[in-house]
C-alpha cells in the first residue's frame, strides 16, 4: 500500500507539472500553434487540458484513498484536512473543465469564453475574412463591404445575420456577388490598404464607419485613450491565474470594468484637434477618390456607440460633412436603432456590437439606398 501511495504521489506531481506547463507554456517559450491563434481557442488544446485535469483527479483520489481511507493509521489532522479539501479540489477541476466549453461573445474578444465563441461560430472563413469562397462570379457586379467588426458580424452567431449578407440576399445572386471585407479591429487606413490589396475592383463600394476609426491617427499625434487595462484591478500575483483559468476568467468579465467617461473626453479631443481630424479626413477622402477613379457607386454606413447615440453624432460631424460635401450617400444607423431598447440594440450585455435586429434594419435600409442611389449626400434615417 505504501508503494502505491508513493507511486500515485509521484504521478500526481508529474501531472501537476505537465498541467502547469500546458497552461503556462509561454513562460518556457513554448506555445501551441494553430490557424487563427489569438482569435480561436482550439478545441483539441482544450481537450488536452481536460484530459490532464481528469488524470490529476484520478491520481489525487488515489493518493487520498491509499493515504487516508485505506491507511490503518492515518494522520488525524492531515486526514481531516484532506477529507475537507480533496472533494473541493475535484469539484473545482470539473467546474473548470465545464467552463472550457462555455462560449460568450465579448466586446474586445479578450476573454477565454470569447475565443471559444469565435471557434464555434466564426467559420467559414476565406483567408482572414469571415466569408465563404466565391465561385460563381463571372459577369456579375461586385459589391464590397469594407469595415471593421460591425461588418464582420462580431457577436452574431451566423454570417447570414450581418447587414452585408442581408443586402446581398436582397440584391440577389444572379446579378451580384457580395464580398465582406470586414475585420475586427480594423481602422480607416487598414481598410483602405485591404481594399487595394484585395485584387478585385468593386462596382458598388460600401464603407462602414465607427467612431474609433480615428484612434490610430490620433495615436500618431500622441493622443492615447485612457481606457481600462484588463486585469489591472486585480492584485498582480493573481492576474495570471485569472487570465488562464476558464472559470475565473469567465467570472471576472461578468462584472463591469472601467467606464465610458474617459473615452468621451478622448473622442471629443481627437475629432476636435485640427491636425488629427485633417489627417483622418484625408484618409477617408482616399475612398472617395478611389470610387471616382474606378467608376463605382460609393456608400457609407455610419454605426454609432449604441449606448450613446447623441454623443456619437457630435463626434463625427466633420466626417459627415466630408461625405455630404462630396455627395456620398450615407446611412445613419443611429436613427435606425433609436426606437429599439438599449439591451436589444446589442448582441449581449458583454458585447456592444449591433444585434441581429439592428443588422436587419441596416440591411433593409441599405438595399433601398442602393436601389434609389441618391446623389444628394443626405443621411437616410428611416425605413419606409
Amino acid at each position: 500500500m505504501q508503494s502505491k501511495l508513493v507511486s500515485s504521489a509521484i504521478r500526481l506531481f508529474l501531472l501537476g507539472f505537465l498541467t502547469f506547463f500546458v497552461f503556462y507554456g509561454d513562460h518556457f517559450g513554448v506555445s501551441f500553434d494553430y490557424p487563427h491563434k489569438g482569435l480561436f481557442d482550439n478545441i483539441y488544446v482544450r481537450l488536452i487540458k481536460c484530459c490532464l485535469f481528469l488524470l490529476l483527479t484520478i491520481e489525487l483520489l488515489r493518493v487520498y484513498y491509499y493515504g487516508v481511507v485505506k491507511n490503518p493509521n492515518p494522520p488525524k489532522l492531515l486526514g481531516n484536512v484532506a477529507t475537507l479539501f480533496v472533494p473541493l479540489i475535484v469539484l473545482m477541476f470539473f467546474v473548470e473543465m465545464a467552463f472550457m466549453f462555455i462560449s460568450q461573445s465579448q466586446e474586445g474578444g479578450l476573454t477565454l469564453a470569447s475565443h471559444i465563441w469565435f471557434e464555434r461560430y466564426w467559420p467559414p472563413m476565406t483567408g482572414d475574412y469571415r466569408d465563404a469562397p466565391k465561385t460563381d462570379t463571372l459577369g456579375k457586379k461586385k459589391v464590397f463591404i469594407v469595415g471593421d467588426s460591425f461588418s464582420a458580424g462580431h457577436g452574431l452567431k451566423t454570417a447570414e445575420e450581418r447587414y452585408g449578407n442581408i443586402l446581398g440576399e436582397k440584391l440577389g445572386t444572379k446579378q451580384y456577388v457580395t464580398y465582406n471585407l470586414g475585420i475586427s479591429g480594423s481602422d480607416t487606413r487598414d481598410e483602405y490598404a485591404r481594399l487595394l490589396k484585395f485584387g478585385k475592383t468593386p462596382d458598388i463600394l460600401i464603407l462602414q464607419y465607427f467612431p474609433n476609426d480615428i484612434e490610430k491617427v490620433a495615436l500618431e499625434h500622441g493622443l492615447i485613450p485612457q481606457g481600462f487595462r484588463p486585469y489591472s484591478d486585480l492584485p498582480r500575483y493573481i492576474q495570471s491565474l485569472f487570465m488562464r483559468s476558464y472559470l475565473l476568467n469567465y467570472l471576472y468579465w461578468q462584472f463591469p470594468h472601467g467606464n465610458f467617461a474617459p473615452f468621451d473626453v478622448y473622442a471629443r479631443t481627437a475629432y476636435g484637434t485640427p491636425a488629427i481630424i485633417n489627417d483622418h479626413l484625408s484618409d477617408l477622402t482616399k475612398f472617395i477618390t478611389y470610387a471616382k477613379e474606378h467608376n463605382c457607386r460609393f456608400y457609407v454606413v455610419m454605426f454609432p456607440f449604441s449606448h450613446n447615440i447623441e454623443k456619437t453624432a457630435e463626434y463625427v460631424k466633420p466626417v459627415v460633412n466630408l461625405f455630404q460635401t462630396n455627395n456620398v450617400p450615407m446611412l445613419d444607423v443611429g436613427k435606425l436603432m433609436v426606437d429599439i431598447a438599449p439591451k436589444d440594440r446589442v448582441v449581449g450585455r458583454n458585447d456592444g456590437h449591433a444585434s441581429s435586429i439592428v443588422n436587419q434594419r441596416v440591411g433593409d435600409a441599405l438595399f433601398k439606398l442602393v436601389q434609389s442611389n441618391p446623389g444628394t449626400g443626405q443621411l437616410v434615417t428611416s425605413i419606409k
